[in-house]
């Protein structure tokens, strides 16, 4: 089955778009604050050449995302699909970042929404790696009702090792969960 994991999605307040090249000044704006990274497995992305590896890996995904503000077109952050897994029919999103002006606002629940109502129309099940001391995004995963399903070591794009905690939602879960609301 052929689809795209960089499709334009949206709601009626947040669009996601591929993200491309040009695309990095605007990112690293919100990228550059230090805080955004204090709960992630490496915090010291908010440093310019740090940053310019982890977009490095966001382009070289071809799934990764600008999350915008659908009405002003203020950049929120940055989302991604990768690790599309053919044989087990699925895929990973991750590597996640939001400015702090977005937290708080349910941004990330509805964007997971979207991805994971895109995503399940091709995939049995999406996986979420998590950095341990996320807290802040292990509470999340809970909240969309995502099944943690222990610990690894996840090696990020060009950088070291860091202990995860492992998500998973498969598509009849969400499902259940889709039609409890």
């Amino acid at each position: 089955m052929n689809f795209s994991i960089q499709p334009v999605l949206e709601d009626e307040n947040i669009k996601l778009i591929p993200l491309e090249e040009s695309d990095f000044e605007r990112l690293f704006t919100v990228a550059s604050d230090p805080e955004v990274w204090s709960m992630h497995p490496n915090k010291e992305r908010y440093k310019r050449e740090v940053f310019q590896n982890f977009f490095t890996g966001a382009l070289e995904s071809k799934g990764a995302f600008l999350v915008l503000d659908k009405n002003s077109e203020e950049v929120l952050g940055s989302t991604r699909f990768y690790d599309l897994n053919k044989v087990d029919n699925s895929i990973l999103i991750g590597y996640t970042f939001y400015g702090t002006k977005s937290w708080g606002k349910n941004i990330n629940t509805r964007v997971k929404k979207m991805m994971l109502d895109y995503i399940f129309q091709f995939v049995d099940q999406v996986i979420f790696h998590v950095g341990k001391d996320n807290i802040r995004s292990v509470k999340a995963m809970t909240k969309l009702g995502a099944e943690n399903i222990g610990e690894e070591e996840v090696a990020y794009f060009g950088e070291p090792s860091k202990m995860n905690v492992v998500f998973q939602i498969k598509i009849e879960d969400w499902r259940i969960k889709k039609n409890l609301h």
